[in-house]
């Protein structure tokens, strides 16, 4: 049996598939390899996975429901479970180019719900992506599943949300199990390029200024993604039973549960760099919240998740990948 991983050639998708890997499970790859960042990473996540005999990757795009239906034809009877984590991401993107966001994260969402309803018959649960982003304008924190999602400032963020309500449909019409969780500043290796927390590392190693929006004054809850990894494989095991009034859904926060204001986190990357950076301030762009804060209540008590690794580990691990990927010498 196999585990099918959409978007196998991304940040998160690429760690997940290596854990699963290492545990001894199939995994079954599908990404489109779309050129939101450079390509050349994301055949590189895959050149790491294809070291695993137990990997196959297909290329094909979810929001293209034949090419999916035929790939879960082919494969239906050996798909046991799906960890969906291909969409577009980036909410400032989103402003600019709405309609790749419906494309892939709504459309592409539906596309799966209905190859697990029609062609996965040996399903036994579905995980997906959310995001921190569906809290919004939301002032209390932390935030709790228990809250209303009703404010996205962002087209990305009302995509997620809309994922989880069409899940939660597809959960109680169709009994498919079914667990979303929502990602809060994930960084690590092999991350995203377009990611402050890499983009920073870039430009200063490089000695170019970085900018701070609102003077640095934003919160985020900032999380390993060797924790993230270890919750979504707690989720994936354990398929949410359905019981009297409510469906087989259930969503979780995954965040480290201590946000760090983004000049503490400059300063601690900085000295994992061994450089100063400079510093340019600018307003608060559209799109953005100034805090992030996990309630991981929720996912302690169901799943016994908890976040390890503080950025005082976690930041100097990116930093000595980022040097040995872009082959860059040690500053001075």
């Amino acid at each position: 049996m196999a585990v099918l991983v959409t978007g196998a050639a991304g940040f998160v998708g690429m760690h997940v598939a290596a854990a699963l890997l290492e545990r001894g499970e199939a995994v079954l790859g599908v990404d489109n390899l779309n050129s939101y960042y450079d390509p050349a990473l994301k055949r590189a996540r895959l050149g790491e996975l294809e070291r695993h005999a137990g990997f196959r990757f297909t290329r094909l795009d979810l929001a293209e429901e034949a090419e999916l239906v035929a790939f879960a034809r082919a494969h239906a009877a050996e798909i046991r479970a799906v960890v969906h984590l291909a969409a577009q991401a980036g909410v400032r993107f989103s402003i600019e180019r709405p309609m790749e966001y419906v494309r892939s994260n709504l459309l592409g969402h539906m596309v799966v719900l209905e190859t697990c309803r029609h062609h996965l018959p040996k399903l036994e649960h579905l995980v997906y992506a959310s995001s921190s982003s569906v809290y919004g304008a939301n002032e209390k924190v932390p935030f709790s599943v228990e809250d209303r999602v009703d404010q996205p400032v962002s087209l990305y963020a009302a995509t997620k949300r809309s994922d989880e309500i069409l899940s939660q449909v597809y959960a109680r019409l169709y009994g498919i199990p079914q667990t979303g969780l929502r990602f809060f500043t994930v960084y690590g290796p092999w991350g995203r390029p377009d990611m402050a927390y890499y983009a920073f590392t870039d430009a200063i190693t490089a000695g170019r200024p970085i900018t701070l929006f609102n003077e640095g004054r934003m919160r985020r809850d900032f999380t390993w993604i060797g924790d993230v990894v270890d919750g979504v494989l707690r989720a994936l095991d354990r398929p949410p039973p359905a019981e009297p009034g409510r469906p087989p859904h259930r969503l979780y926060n995954l965040g480290h549960h201590e946000p760090v204001e983004l000049r503490r986190f400059v300063a601690v990357l900085e000295a994992a760099i061994g450089k100063k950076a400079e510093i340019r301030s600018a307003p608060m762009q559209p799109g953005d919240v100034v805090e992030t804060f996990a309630d991981i209540e929720a996912t302690t008590r169901d799943l016994g998740w908890r976040p390890t690794t503080p950025i005082e580990e976690g930041l100097p691990r990116f930093v000595a990948w980022h040097r040995a990927y872009h082959g860059m010498r040690v500053p001075g």
